[in-house]
């Protein structure tokens, strides 16, 4: 944000906490709440330029699905197999962590199925590749199943596709209410976290040891800021502009129909997914590649060529909502990062700031379990090599 010297007011009064984070989705909210489990009595200020799940936490499909933006094979070999085993645990972790904290007895609530997902191939060249996959995760004793094109058809109502495997832990869920959840945990356990909403931040300066946090309403100062940001983290320091990329992903959701689904799919090697809710509605996103020059930046507009392309794999695949009627399209921003995944740590040039972010459309994945990994390094525990930002330089 900059603000004109006709707007400057000052900045308003001048608050005192322990910790400053910014950023009220997944990634701030879940810090908070890991903050506020480590240390009850620290005053924390979470600011959000908006309301709690304005950016792309409110805006994604609600897939809690495991590992990365790769399939495992892929995963593995980048990284090694101890390493991809630590990054697809990481991911079981924050979903077992999310249901024992905040969804506990209340999936009605949240909308929440842990029905697994699956990855879907329309050619014989990606199935072969999903089948290697699925028996390299197989000997990591990971839960996978293989599906061919009768199983798709009878299980998913999805046509054209030859076969797949499904990730049977996997889960969805509404997102913006799971956020709202994690503040009412947040809430229900004390006060000593305020929220600031509508409070975009201006500037940060540093003065008699503290940092200043500037926005419009208030200068909140103190001894700790957490960039909580994801992909709008390049707008606040330049640290991140070759770390972390904005992203637009786009979204369309039908009216309600008859349940048909088992759960929730990806096709064309992670770039598109669907999913149909508890309650009948269908939701299909991605196909970002077919304009990756235009789906960067902060613009949350949404195209034609990519709705176009959006609507025409429900009319080619999805029988049961060819006649359905749109009622929602939208995007988001994500944050995606230099090497895909997601990082923690503090500025090595200043270390009292400190950040999370660059889950890399995995955020509803990664995020809760990615706070409370961020807290641990904030408090001197070791955390993984891969999710350190120290991997970065």
């Amino acid at each position: 944000m900059s603000v004109s010297y006709w707007q400057d007011s000052g900045f308003g009064k001048k608050v005192t906490k322990d910790v400053v984070i910014i950023g009220g989705g997944f990634a701030g909210l879940s810090t908070a709440y890991w903050m506020q489990k480590e240390d009850p009595s620290m005053k924390i200020a979470l600011v959000e330029k908006y309301e709690i799940g304005d950016g792309a936490s409110g805006r994604n499909a609600g897939f809690i699905t495991c590992g990365s933006v790769e399939h495992f094979n892929r995963l593995v070999e980048k990284h090694g197999r101890e390493e991809a085993a630590s990054i697809w645990g990481f991911s079981e972790t924050n979903l077992n962590l999310l249901k024992e904290n905040i969804i506990c007895d209340d999936e009605e609530d949240y909308l929440f199925e842990h029905n697994g997902s699956f990855s879907l191939a329309s050619t014989e060249t990606e199935f072969k590749e999903l089948q290697a996959s699925a028996e390299l995760m197989n000997s990591f004793d990971i839960n996978v199943e293989r599906v061919v094109a009768e199983d798709i058809k009878k299980r998913l109502g999805a046509e054209g596709f030859v076969g797949g495997i499904k990730y049977v832990d996997d889960a969805t869920v509404h997102p913006l209410k799971m956020l709202q959840g994690i503040r009412k945990k947040i809430e229900q356990t004390g006060d000593s976290v305020e929220f600031f909403e509508h409070h975009e931040v201006a500037k940060i300066e540093t003065e008699n040891g503290n940092k200043l946090v500037y926005t419009k309403k208030n200068r909140i100062e103190a001894p700790v800021v957490v960039y909580a940001t994801n992909g709008y983290s390049p707008l606040v320091n330049d640290f991140f502009a070759d770390k972390i990329f904005p992203t637009r992903g786009q979204i369309l959701m039908t009216e309600s129909v008859p349940k048909f689904m088992e759960a929730a799919c990806y096709a064309n090697f992670v770039l598109d997914y669907f999913r149909q809710l508890p309650t009948g509605e269908m939701l299909i996103g991605g196909f970002r590649q077919l304009q990756k020059d235009v789906e960067t930046g902060y613009s949350d507009q949404t195209t034609d060529t990519i709705q176009s392309a959006l609507e025409e794999f429900l009319q080619t695949h999805i029988p049961a909502v060819r006649k359905a009627k749109i009622t929602h399209r939208w995007s988001g921003i994500m944050g995606f990062s230099v090497d895909g995944q997601p990082m923690v740590g503090a500025l090595p040039t200043d270390p009292q700031l400190y950040f999370v972010g660059g889950f890399t459309a995995h955020g509803v994945g990664l995020a809760f379990n990615s706070g409370k990994t961020l807290v641990d390094a904030m408090f001197g525990r070791k955390v993984p090599d891969w999710i350190s930002a120290k991997r970065l330089g």
